[in-house]
C-alpha cells in the first residue's frame, strides 16, 4: 500500500496489537471452548483500519494478542463482519 511521507499505516503502529487470522480448525477449538457461536464473539468490521492487509473475510476469526503487563501476554478473539 502506497503512504503518504510521514503517514503511518494503521496495522504497523506500535500501539496496535498483533491481528492474525486463525484457521477454521482453530477457530472451532476456541468455540468450544468458550461454548459460544461465532456471532457471540466480540465483531470486527470487515474494513476496520487494524485488519488492513491481512485479506479478511466475512466469517473469518480473528485473533488478537494483547502485551499486558500483569498477564505478559493476553489473547481476544472476534468475528468479521461485513457493515
Amino acid at each position: 500500500m502506497a503512504t503518504k511521507k510521514n503517514q503511518i499505516l494503521v496495522p504497523d503502529h506500535v500501539y496496535v496489537p498483533k491481528h492474525e487470522i486463525i484457521t477454521k480448525a482453530e477457530a472451532e477449538e476456541v468455540l468450544k471452548k468458550y461454548n459460544c457461536k461465532p456471532t457471540e464473539l466480540p465483531l470486527i468490521f470487515v474494513n476496520d483500519p487494524a485488519i488492513l492487509g491481512l485479506g479478511v473475510k466475512p466469517g473469518d476469526m480473528i485473533k488478537i494478542t494483547r502485551k499486558s503487563p500483569t498477564a505478559g501476554e493476553s489473547l481476544y478473539y472476534r468475528y468479521v463482519v461485513e457493515i
